[in-house]
């Protein structure tokens, strides 16, 4: 019975997962063209930073960066004063003129996959959408298959790609090399994790396990200071919900699944339609909203008592909102004004309805699914800025390409839903940095190397020429339609100018005009 249930359980993976094994090229090394530096000492001048620990924006300021570190944070002066250059840092071989611009830590993406159903020819489409977004670092879970991901993060931490830094991740099982075969008991799975150390997997995806299959792999990583995430997926919750898997030691959940679930009121898992099954998506995508009003109200004692034994547990949140949004208005999603430029043609047929493709689901998606969606969004926001305003950590990450969800624009949209969750735009920006850099580094036992912008961490950055403490939309790709009281007409402003990773300035401009010329060009 064990090893059917097992069966069962890689199948859904599979499933679930198949499509990170799909894409196996490699991004092409970068060009000549590609991205300037690093510099023996590049000058960022007259700055307003957003450094992103939660402090408001100060400026105007220099920050000095010697090869992929950044040396010096200065103020040099105050807004609509002119600067006394006598006090300013001096010496540069490169300087950019970021006056009127503001600096924000490069971002992170905590759930990433670089992809399979897009058919391209090359991960080069993923991450450039990354990089022209800001997206310095991503966590793959996974990013793709075990050697494959090795290879390409060590491309990216040499520069000889343009792509985010990457931070592997996966999955109990995965591995071309692995040869222990199926992980359906403690051993096995502690045997399992040996094997990724040694492959420089530096944490572990959870997705569907037996509970003492799941305590022997988070116990067993963390003695290799291995990181911890799970997908606790409905087949899982009935026997761990999210506050079991953080009392084994969890480190992060992604989604929502398993936080309802530890707040129901009169069952004790979910009362699904007697003619539910979970293979069928729009089954299973539809009906798991319905559970918004079957929990403990917000404010109840048993609401608080979750928060509060997850805030003493550490316990990270990574809710990937952006992920399932067509849930409740698919038309919004679908009619994007990005998909037009940026999505190419053949993740738009993946995208399009049918039975086969995971996330393309909409056969028959009604106003009563929308509206239910609706109602469990309301309920998990508020639990998510309750948890904040305790002290809880929440990050941003977009788990694209799935469900009308784009690589980098899904990102920036997720962004704009924590601030309809309650975030103020500095606490959400400190999510997508400080937050997503703790979430990364505190499993290994090691301060931050990037996250904040400080002296002494690497100089992953991000320029833009708009405000986006007063509107996130301008850090869209697209840009924001705004008038031109001058003109009378409408203009675009925003989008990132600037991507600055390992102390190589990137032209995001110039990074949507290559993404637009691949989805132009995708026979």
């Amino acid at each position: 019975m064990k090893q059917l249930f097992t069966f069962f359980v890689l199948a859904l993976v599979a499933t679930t997962f198949g499509y990170s094994q799909n894409i196996l090229n490699p991004a092409p090394d970068r060009k000549a063209n590609e991205g300037e530096g690093p510099f023996e000492r590049l000058i960022i001048r007259g700055a307003t930073v957003i450094d992103g620990s939660g402090a408001p924006p100060m400026g105007p300021m220099d920050i000095v960066i010697e090869g992929n570190r950044i040396v010096k944070v200065v103020s040099v002066g105050v807004p609509h004063v002119p600067i006394n250059d006598a006090g300013r840092p001096q010496g540069a071989t490169k300087e950019i003129d970021a006056t009127g611009s503001y600096v924000l830590p490069g971002f992170i993406n905590l759930h990433a996959h670089v992809g399979g159903a897009t058919k391209s020819p090359n991960a080069e489409y993923p991450y450039k959408l990354w990089m022209a977004h800001g997206i310095t670092t991503i966590r793959g879970v996974p990013a793709a298959n075990v050697a494959w991901t090795q290879r390409e993060k060590k491309r990216s931490a040499e520069n000889k790609i343009v792509a985010p830094r990457i931070i592997p991740f996966h999955t109990l099982g995965s591995g071309e090399d692995w040869k222990g075969g199926d992980v359906y008991t403690p051993e096995k799975a502690i045997e399992w994790v040996q094997w990724a150390a040694k492959q420089g997997v530096e944490g572990i995806k959870f997705f569907n396990h037996d509970p003492d299959v799941l305590k022997a792999a988070i116990d067993e990583a963390h003695k290799f200071k291995m990181g911890t995430v799970a997908h606790i997926s409905q087949p899982m919750v009935a026997q761990t919900n999210v506050l079991d898997a953080a009392r084994m030691g969890l480190d992060n959940m992604t989604h929502y699944y398993g936080l309802f679930e530890a707040l129901y009121k009169n069952e004790d898992i979910q009362h699904w339609p007697a003619n539910f099954n979970y293979n069928d998506e729009q089954n299973r995508f539809s009906q798991v909203a319905y559970q918004w009003d079957k929990i403990h109200s917000r404010g109840s004692k048993k609401w608080q008592e979750l928060i509060d034994e997850l805030l003493e547990l550490d316990f990270i949140i990574d809710p990937t909102m952006t992920a399932y949004l067509a849930g409740r208005d698919v038309m919004r999603e679908r009619d994007a004004e990005w998909h037009k430029e940026y999505t190419l043609p053949t993740l738009w047929d993946f995208y399009t309805p049918n039975r086969e493709n995971h996330g393309s689901y909409f056969f028959n998606w009604t106003s009563w699914d929308e509206i239910a969606w609706k109602n469990f969004y309301k309920v998990w926001m508020s639990f998510l800025n309750d948890y904040k305003n305790a002290g809880g950590r929440v990050t941003v990450s977009d788990d694209a390409s799935f469900i009308y969800n784009l690589w980098g624009f899904g990102y920036i949209e997720e962004m704009e839903l924590l601030q309809e969750a309650g975030f103020h735009p500095l606490e959400v920006i400190r999510g997508a940095t400080l937050h997503a850099a703790q979430a990364i580094f505190e499993p290994k036992g090691k301060p931050i190397e990037f996250g904040v912008i400080r002296p002494g961490l690497l100089a992953d950055l991000v320029i833009v020429d708009e405000n986006p403490i007063e509107n996130l939309k301008v850090l869209y790709g697209t840009g924001f339609l705004k008038l031109n009281d001058e003109t009378g007409q409408m203009e675009r402003v925003g989008g990132v100018k600037y991507t600055i990773k390992d102390g190589i300035i990137y032209d995001a401009v110039k990074l949507r005009e290559d993404i637009r010329a691949m989805v132009e060009n995708q026979e």
